[in-house]
């Protein structure tokens, strides 16, 4: 027997759902299905759109995608796309990496589906091919996920992703004749390639097999095996499982020595890890036989490099804001653990051994400072940046005389630098050759205040000399979680806006990791709330420093971006004009049920485990949250068939769910459902172009922009 709370709460949720659906939309395929939550029923009418093969939900997926395409339809969708082609096309790098006798780097030529991988004898010299994606499909829909070189660049291991799915299939290419072996890895995701100095082969970690165990738990049981050259995948000897824990995810590496065989262990998305470790001078198919060198996952551990017996990380151990530890494995007791560089005001946010020295990416208000420091923790200076911006992607091995890196900034397009250590001198590598004036745009850093005091950054960029008279279409982009660090980088889509004459602004929120893991914690589990109050504050301080004002502030997450735009939707609908919600969480609920989602429950929580973790989704939790009748602004979510992070589920179900409420007050509320494409990595510039040209044009009609404005 129903309890009076249960009823009611039955009845809440499927008044939100029901509501009086306006003429215009397609009628979804509803159902009567309810889920039992710790004694309270929550009812989910739109359950059948979770099967992607129904031909209800087929139908309805394509009556929601000529809609949307109707209402993007016309001049400022194709001044948009024009103008992305024409910023788009130039050259794009990425830092060389050594390995041997080759320096290999990826280039895009502009306007290439994929980028191409080539090699270099010697910096300066002409490129050679080593693959090209962009023969193995006619559409660009093949995308190269995942690449590792042995050591003598003899050979190349590299995973292919087809339609944008996280699911990779490894291939063994002769670097030199450009050529594939017969060698074929598959069932792997979020692949870690780790090749034995000899190049006799390399371990590997993978899921199950399809069909092996229950489809809830395909992805687990992740595990490392053996993959010698030349033979089957069936003949792999699996070297370490962890059948006490099947969430816990194995990431092989090799030391830059290749005396020891390194696995890291996760548990799903929670930072902290705990690290064994095994020579490989014994059997390479052996099972097990590590040695559980950091056996309690307490905070994050992250080998930079060994110096024989000596481990050095970096890690969060009692220092929230980053430091670095060096571990003799000959005498690994904690008491023994020595600090190379201590804890300091700023967050280490990267470290690398190059050149014997220390590479210490920090965050100093959520923008890149980079030091060098000795191996025993002597400072050696810092290397000047150009501006406030990002670095990524730091390349150079411990041996190395040099490094190079990729940095950006908003109003600064990628370039690559190099760094000569024996110089000691930092020279742009690649320039960028983007056909843009740049100089015309200015970013600042400004601070708001979340409700509870918290002082949130937020990066402004937009043309030099913009009036501050509170009508300047403006986009705030947000994303806040997973410990991930929104920083000040370069993105032709921006670029685009601020070309229009909007304001585009960037807020670092609690859940990321720019001030380190206190920070991380302050926005997750029962915490996430602190993000969506951020955000808040960051759209309120651009209306009251009259950026902007409501019906001109536009608001874009994607992936846990997404549920952030959602909810503060939901929240503070008067605050905001028009809302992008990409490739979303919203079904917070019944997350874990969908593809990767059984990995994110250190991030959010599981509602149907934990009476707690119920009761705070439950808050928030934008499906369970429209409210009928409410005047929300314009929406535009965005999915792709293939997403197999995000189930495509979360973005239907919610569409489905504000169009049944009625809640919109005439606002359109939009679905648009990419095909051939997945969460976005490895998504072909023509689709990119595509879906920004969607979005944007979406955006200028929402707004009441000119497109020539």
């Amino acid at each position: 027997m129903m309890a009076k709370r249960d009823i009611l709460w039955v009845l809440l949720i499927c008044a939100t759902a029901r509501g009086a659906a306006p003429g215009q939309y397609p009628a979804a395929p509803r159902g009567d299905a309810v889920d039992n939550f710790h004694a309270v029923l929550v009812a989910d009418p739109y359950r059948e759109l979770e099967d992607a093969s129904s031909p209800r939900t087929r139908a309805w997926v394509d009556a929601e995608n000529q809609l949307t395409e109707k209402f993007v339809a016309g001049p400022a969708r194709e001044a948009v796309k024009k103008q992305l082609e024409e910023l788009w096309d130039f050259p794009r790098y990425t830092p060389p990496d050594h390995q041997g006798s080759y320096y290999f780097f990826w280039r895009n030529s502009g306007l290439q589906n994929q980028s191409v991988l080539n090699r270099l004898e010697t910096l300066g010299a002409e490129p050679a091919l080593v693959l090209d994606p962009n023969l193995l499909s006619s559409d660009g829909t093949v995308a190269v996920e995942t690449d590792a070189e042995t050591r003598d660049g003899r050979l190349l291991a590299y995973g292919l992703s087809r339609n944008g799915s996280d699911r990779q299939e490894i291939h063994v290419r002769q670097v030199k004749d450009a050529v594939d072996g017969p060698d074929l890895i598959q069932w792997t995701k979020f692949a870690h390639i780790a090749w034995k100095h000899d190049d006799s082969g390399f371990y590997y970690n993978r899921f199950p097999k399809p069909g092996t165990v229950p489809v809830d738990e395909e992805n687990t049981h992740c595990a490392v095996y053996w993959h010698k050259l030349g033979t089957a995948q069936e003949q792999d000897p699996m070297v370490l499982k962890r059948p006490d824990n099947i969430k816990l995810f194995l990431g092989p590496q090799m030391t830059d020595d290749g005396k020891y065989l390194c696995v890291s262990i996760n548990q799903g998305t929670d930072p902290n890890n705990t690290f064994w470790y095994r020579p490989t001078d014994g059997d390479d198919g052996q099972k097990d036989g590590f040695v559980r060198l950091i056996d309690n996952a307490d905070a994050y551990y992250n080998l930079i490099d060994n110096i024989g017996p000596i481990f050095y990380f970096q890690t969060d151990l009692d220092a929230p804001r980053g430091k670095v530890i060096a571990v003799d494995v000959r005498k690994p007791e904690r008491t023994n653990w020595k600090t190379i560089v201590s804890e300091s005001g700023d967050i280490l946010a990267s470290a690398n051994m190059v050149h014997n020295q220390l590479v210490l990416g920090y965050l100093h208000n959520a923008h890149s400072v980079l030091r060098l420091c000795d191996v025993d923790g002597t400072a050696a200076g810092e290397i000047a940046l150009p501006t406030l911006g990002t670095v990524a992607d730091v390349t150079g091995k411990r041996e190395d005389g040099e490094m190079f890196f990729a940095f950006s900034s908003y109003a600064y397009p990628e370039s690559i630098f190099r760094y000569d250590f024996a110089a000691k001198r930092l020279k742009e590598y690649h320039k960028s050759e983007l056909k843009a004036d740049v100089s015309m745009y200015q970013t600042e850093q400004v601070f708001a205040t979340s409700k509870d005091g918290t002082k949130v950054p937020m990066f402004i960029t937009h043309k030099r000399g913009v009036k501050l008279d509170g009508n300047n279409p403006t986009l705030l982009y947000g994303y806040g979680g997973f410990d991930i660090n929104e920083t000040p980088e370069f993105h032709l889509a921006p670029l685009v806006w601020m070309q229009h004459g909007g304001v585009y602004a960037d807020a670092v929120l609690r859940g990321g990791g720019e001030y380190g893991e206190a920070w991380h914690q302050a926005g997750q589990l029962k915490n996430k709330q602190h993000t969506f109050d951020d955000f808040e504050a960051c759209g309120q301080w651009l209306v009251d420093h009259h950026y902007t004002k409501p019906k001109r502030l536009a608001i874009q997450g994607r992936s846990n971006g997404g549920l952030l735009v959602a909810a503060c939707m939901l929240q503070r609908p008067d605050l905001y004009g028009a809302v992008l919600c990409v490739v979303p969480v919203t079904d917070l609920l019944r997350y874990p049920k969908f593809s990767a989602g059984i990995a994110w429950e250190p991030e959010y929580g599981d509602a149907a485990a934990d009476a707690e973790a119920f009761k705070y989704l439950s808050a928030y939790s934008p499906l369970e949250n429209v409210k009928p009748g409410l005047t929300y602004p314009p929406v535009l979510v965005t999915t792709a068939d293939s997403d197999d992070r995000v189930d495509p589920s979360h973005a239907k179900k919610f569409v489905a769910t504000l169009q049944a409420a009625g809640a919109a007050g005439g606002h359109p509320i939009l679905l648009r459902v990419d095909t051939k494409s997945g969460h976005g990595g490895g998504k072909p510039t023509a689709k990119l172009i595509d879906e920004i040209s969607d979005e944007y044009a979406f955006l200028f009609r929402a707004l009441g922009m000119d497109a020539a404005e």
